[in-house]
């Protein structure tokens, strides 16, 4: 469904942050990208979504293919039309909406706008909790019903593909689970594919079929998730554990960048 082929970003025309960036998602799957802070995974999701404008950013090399169609010359609002919904970092949602107006304002790129009401009752399937809050402004939400209200307000989209940035970032830990859980069913059940940044390696190898490591602005290893949680350089820097299966410090790890085992 999307292919990024060698794709380079710059940011105000110095800063080189996606240094030949490829990586694959197919059609009903879910990706999850990984990596550590500033390798380039958000920059990754804004050069798909079109929203690299807004902070300077541009795709300089490369090319991004959605469905046999280039899209990396496209504004965001005609990948949005494409079928292609960010769910930001952060939750971002509109504070001073209603529960109910920001889910409107998520279908209001779609060609077909109705029956609306039975898209309502799909995301208040999936959240109840919002039902509940329907009529209440976001910005009085807890964390966790705001990264509720972001992913449902993308359903709303009806999105072939849907991009999720850190949903997990801030929230606790039984609120994760959760939302990954509604995250896999909603593949399973709606059919939408996924590509996942997340900083919980764990979680995001339960639930993706795939996954890519990237380092530097590069991917640097790859593969199904079953044999990423085998790989012992995935269970030492991204799980937390030793050859001998015991949990391990990341302040115990930083001779990491200069081993750079995925290069080798």
């Amino acid at each position: 469904m999307l292919t990024l082929n060698n794709v380079e970003v710059i940011y105000n025309d110095v800063i080189l942050v996606l240094k030949g960036m490829s990586l694959h998602v197919p059609e009903g799957k879910i990706v999850a990208l990984l990596g550590s802070n500033g390798a380039g995974k958000t920059t990754t999701l804004k050069a798909i979504s079109g929203l690299l404008k807004p902070d300077d950013g541009e795709v300089t090399d490369g090319e991004i293919i959605f469905q046999d169609r280039r899209i990396d010359k496209l504004d965001a609002e005609d990948i949005v039309r494409a079928g292609i919904f960010q769910v930001m970092e952060g939750r971002r949602v509109f504070e001073h909406l209603t529960v109910e107006e920001n889910l409107r304002a998520g279908a209001y790129t779609r060609r077909g706008r109705g029956n609306l009401k039975a898209d309502f009752d799909m995301v208040y399937e999936y959240f109840p909790r919002l039902r509940e809050r329907r009529n209440q402004q976001a910005g009085y939400l807890s964390g966790g019903e705001q990264q509720m209200l972001a992913i449902a307000r993308a359903l709303m989209a009806r999105p072939k593909l849907m991009l999720l940035d850190e949903p997990s970032l801030g929230l606790a830990p039984l609120l994760v689970m959760a939302i990954f859980d509604i995250v896999r069913r909603i593949n399973q059940e709606q059919g939408t594919t996924i590509l996942l940044v997340e900083q919980n390696a764990r979680l995001a190898l339960d639930i993706a079929d795939h996954g890519y490591i990237m380092e530097g602005g590069r991917i640097v290893l790859e593969g199904e998730t079953d044999k990423l949680r085998d790989n012992e350089d995935v269970k030492e820097f991204y799980l937390g554990l030793t050859e001998v299966g015991q949990r391990k410090s990341y302040r115990d790890v930083k001779h990491y960048k200069r081993r750079k085992r995925w290069l080798s």
